[in-house]
């Protein structure tokens, strides 16, 4: 019988009890991310909701920074939702300048690009890869991208309607390689879809490295 992978929640800042229930239920065993010996033991890494700017300054301190960067260009797995997504990206708009990025993913993403806190929201969205119906997504001073490389899997888009607005068909859901995000927080509905699909992907890459 296969072992529940080990997938680490980055735990400086942001919605870590609930994407590490998630993960439970997905099949996973959470642990909290600290530091840089907990992210050495761990087959998959789960970036949460939070505060971008803070994250990546909490990533410095805590010297997680580049060892991150270089287990992700090693083919480790990654979930980023909202501000994951944010710090995943290569480049941000309307970032501060002193904002550090992983570079995991091949994306140009506008932080806070559906406004205000005020301006939160929630939407039936039809997910790649997800089977059994929409994903409700849960918008919170979210990003969006605004463009993809050529690697990038395009898995989610706003519903091009003219209630959406100027989010009408923006990018909310990418995949490349082992790095997966979310301009949305799956972890606040209860649905582990979302999660099942980047243990899927966790459990994978265990095999892959098995096997060599």
């Amino acid at each position: 019988m296969q072992r529940r992978p080990e997938v680490g929640v980055l735990a400086v800042q942001g919605d870590v009890a609930e994407h590490a229930a998630m993960l439970d239920r997905a099949g996973a065993r959470a642990r909290p991310v600290r530091r840089v010996a907990e992210l050495a033991d761990v087959d998959g890494l789960v970036l949460p909701g939070g505060e971008s700017t803070t994250m990546s300054r909490l990533l410095a301190s805590f010297g997680l920074l580049d060892p991150l960067r270089e287990r992700i260009r090693d083919g480790l797995p990654v979930y980023g939702s909202c501000a994951g997504l944010v710090l995943l990206a290569h480049r941000v708009y309307d970032g501060r300048p002193d904002q550090h990025q992983l570079d995991g993913l091949d994306v140009v993403v506008r932080r806070n690009a559906f406004g205000r806190q005020v301006d939160s929201f929630e939407t039936d969205l039809e997910v790649r890869g997800v089977d059994d119906g929409p994903v409700h997504a849960v918008f919170i001073r979210a990003p969006w991208v605004e463009k993809a490389g050529a690697d990038v899997e395009v898995l989610a888009r706003i519903p091009d309607t003219a209630e959406a607005g100027a989010a009408a068909d923006r990018i909310v859901a990418v995949r490349q390689g082992r790095v997966f995000a979310t301009a949305f927080h799956p972890e606040l509905t209860g649905d582990e879809r979302l999660h099942r699909l980047f243990v899927r992907n966790v459990r994978s890459r265990v095999r892959e490295l098995e096997e060599r």
